[in-house]
């Protein structure tokens, strides 16, 4: 699914672990309880992507446009690669 546009996908509770998301246009997408462990969303289009209580384990967000407080409204984080290329602990 690379380079996939799901700009404003309503994809609340979807499982999308271990999918390969890397530039996809995720902007406005509302991902509220998405599982998304171990997804590869490098360089993804997060704007305004609504990801509370998303579960974001050991995924790859590494140059994602993705801020901060919307990091903070996921479930976990742990073990992921983050924008900055850091990895959370």
């Amino acid at each position: 699914m690379r380079r996939a546009d799901l700009k404003g996908a309503d994809l609340r509770n979807v499982n999308l672990s271990l999918a390969y998301l890397g530039q996809a246009n995720l902007h406005n997408a509302n991902l509220t309880g998405a599982n998304l462990m171990g997804c590869d969303l490098i360089k993804a289009d997060l704007r305004n992507a609504d990801l509370a209580n998303a579960d974001l384990r050991r995924a790859n967000l590494y140059k994602a446009d993705v801020t901060s407080a919307q990091l903070a409204q996921a479930k976990s984080l742990e073990g992921a690669i983050l924008p900055d290329g850091g990895r959370h602990e």
